[in-house]
């Protein structure tokens, strides 16, 4: 056969026309192409293997194709030739083994070849497709490298959930070999009780795969060779290749974080457990002490003393309340202020002795959770404000109302305000210079906040307390 760089159609005239179409597609084609005969000698080359080898195409007509070999490989590959022409059909060469090819330089490189048998007027030839693969094969060995390199067990699986990859974590991890692993259907690595679900899995991320967590929301688990479970996070990524997609899984063995955060949880449990006795003996000390203030208020006659006993055994009261209602919530962190204030001003009112048909307390709060060192002083401030109208703002039994208020600000700092309609403060009453002693609880324990306190004194009476917003407070949605 006439070699295809000096074909033309002056040339082939009294030769096939198809012939010449054929030889003109196997120029045209983008890989290397080497047709040989029965014989072994290569008939046919096109550009690309003068590329891609090195040669001059008049070197290699005529010569055996195993001068493309390794010399390595020169002397078993004829009986490999004649058992292609002895069942020739089109395939890959080699399946599932690494192909070489050598140049005129000498230097070997990785291929591909695809067989394909030709009926000429010669016999049966076969036409070979040679592709260079080393910028793949390059490409691949990085991406090894990487994967070999990784922190975390990485194993990557073909389309059938066979193990194609693995790295030295993921032999450490599992407790396999390498080569135990390889080949393998992954579900190897998943427990028992969980295998037969883990197929749906595979095809539902191949189905829309994109990097994500595996199970997210839930608790995952892996198989080690001695059959031991142990909690893991898998990572997946899909991997483009020839072959199809692939998945890379990351996984990472969280025992010991879980453990860990076993060990944090006991501890919080624990914590719980005691900060809600510490409360309750906190709250059952403290109605020690306001049933020890109201036997002594049973043996004094003094009204002033008995007043005096009285407004203790409130602010006690109150501090008791707070605790009790955080040992009834479960959470120390926070008090909701609002209930309390619902349980507590109704209390504070009957200890005054007032009838609901002369004076009426209205409470206009919003759900707001603060601190237990924001809520303590906030309670202590209602209680005098409240005491102190319900004392003096309605004297010789005249009717009024209170109002009591707890809102945020725009910035969503707390505001807390309790109000009257009752006879006002007087004018030449100096205020900073009072000598109550509620009244200086009030300003300490505002500045012990780090508020500003407002006084209007009549039309109505009211005072308003500014908190810069406490930490930990939650304004409820």
């Amino acid at each position: 056969m006439s070699d295809a760089g000096s074909a033309s159609p002056e040339s082939c005239r009294g030769a096939d026309r198809s012939d010449f179409h054929f030889q003109r597609v196997v120029e045209a084609a983008p890989s290397a192409m080497v047709m040989v005969n029965a014989a072994g000698r290569i008939e046919l080359v096109n550009v690309q293997v003068e590329r891609v080898f090195g040669y001059q195409r008049a070197e290699l007509i005529g010569q055996p194709v195993e001068i493309l070999l390794p010399q390595r490989l020169r002397e078993h590959h004829p009986s490999l030739r004649q058992a292609f022409f002895a069942e020739p059909q089109s395939r890959p060469m080699g399946i599932g083994r690494d192909l070489f090819a050598r140049r005129k330089d000498g230097s070997e490189f990785p291929v591909e070849i695809g067989l394909s048998p030709i009926e000429t007027e010669e016999g049966t030839m076969v036409l070979s497709a040679i592709v260079d693969i080393s910028e793949r094969r390059r490409s691949e060995e990085r991406f090894r490298l990487v994967v070999e390199a990784a922190p975390s067990a990485m194993v990557m699986i073909n389309a059938r959930g066979e193990i194609e990859m693995v790295n030295a974590q993921a032999e450490r991890v599992f407790g396999y070999e390498r080569a135990e692993m390889l080949g393998q259907a992954v579900e190897m690595l998943v427990p028992e009780r969980l295998r037969d679900h883990h197929p749906g899995l595979r095809r539902s991320f191949a189905a829309n795969s994109l990097a994500r967590p595996m199970g997210a929301g839930r608790d995952l688990y892996a198989r080690r060779r001695d059959g031991s479970e142990f909690p893991v996070e898998i990572g997946l990524n899909p991997i483009e290749t020839e072959d199809g997609t692939k998945i890379l899984s990351a996984i990472v063995d969280i025992s010991d974080r879980k453990q860990k955060e076993r060990s944090i949880e006991q501890a919080l449990k624990e914590k719980d457990v005691l900060l809600g006795e510490i409360h309750h003996r906190v709250k059952n000390n403290l109605q020690i002490v306001h049933s020890l203030l109201d036997l002594q208020s049973s043996q004094i006659s003094d009204p002033v003393v008995l007043a005096m006993l009285r407004d203790s055994q409130n602010r006690v009261h109150s501090m008791a309340l707070i605790h009790q209602t955080l040992y009834q919530s479960q959470d120390f962190a926070r008090l909701n202020f609002g209930a309390f204030l619902d349980s507590f001003v109704p209390l504070l009112i009957s200890s005054y002795a007032i009838h609901g048909n002369k004076i009426s307390v209205q409470i206009d709060a919003h759900e707001v959770s603060l601190p237990i060192n924001s809520a303590i002083p906030c309670g202590l401030i209602v209680n005098e404000l409240v005491s102190n109208a319900l004392k003096h703002a309605f004297p010789d039994g005249r009717q009024g109302q209170i109002l009591l208020e707890l809102k945020p600000d725009e910035d969503g700092n707390l505001i807390l305000s309790v109000s009257d309609d009752g006879i006002g403060l007087p004018q030449e009453l100096d205020l900073k210079m009072a000598g109550s002693l509620g009244l200086q609880l009030v300003s300490m324990l505002g500045d012990q906040l780090r508020g500003k306190l407002d006084i209007r004194r009549r039309d109505p009476t009211r005072f308003t307390l500014h908190i810069p917003r406490p930490d930990e407070m939650r304004w409820a949605e």
